[in-house]
């Protein structure tokens, strides 16, 4: 499917990474629209006079056409079943493909395996500890292995939160330096 999910805040990019860290963490980029603000909020019809924006989404085809708008109450969950009937007219054969659930992978066999997304700030903290002890690890981007971002969910609470480490089959969920030592110290 050639299509790409971006989130668009007023916000500035410490809210929005202080969000997404709070939501256990996203598989999507978010972009924020705070200078000049709301300039593309504005744009796309959906700054509200007090500054902040509605709740939409977009689904922009190719040439810059969009081809569908929802704009929904901040409570409500947008009905994703509509959103494939869309992508299905825009690609058909989408349909066919859909995403179902991930193929099983197996999991890395490494005694450190840290879940990730490409802009996690967690993620570079951790790296970075790795690194400062000479302890390798692998590392899986759950954005390009779903069979993983599922394993996530599991330990999560439903959340796709990074990274996340399995080392030597304990869990620890988030960067937490304290429990990634606890958990390095019983590795045997």
């Amino acid at each position: 499917m050639n299509t790409q999910v971006l989130g668009i805040s007023v916000d500035s990019t410490d809210c929005l990474r202080a969000w997404a860290e709070s939501l256990g963490g996203i598989t999507y980029p978010l972009l924020s629209d705070f200078y000049p603000h709301g300039q593309v909020a504005q744009a796309f019809g959906v700054l509200r006079a007090e500054g902040k924006s509605e709740r939409a989404i977009f689904v922009i085809d190719k040439q810059g056409i969009i081809r569908y708008v929802d704009v929904h109450d901040i409570d409500r969950q947008p009905d994703n079943e509509e959103l494939f009937r869309v992508l299905e007219k825009l690609e058909p054969g989408v349909r066919a493909q859909k995403i179902a659930a991930p193929p099983p992978t197996p999991e890395p066999t490494a005694d450190v395996v840290m879940y990730c997304t490409p802009w996690c700030p967690g993620c570079r903290r951790a790296r970075e500890f790795f690194k400062s002890r000479n302890i390798s690890f692998v590392e899986v981007d759950i954005t390009r292995d779903r069979a993983a971002a599922e394993r996530v969910r599991k330990w999560a609470n439903g959340n796709e939160t990074t990274p996340t480490f399995n080392i030597k089959g304990t869990i620890v969920v988030d960067f937490d330096q304290a429990q990634l030592e606890r958990a390095l110290g019983s590795r045997g």
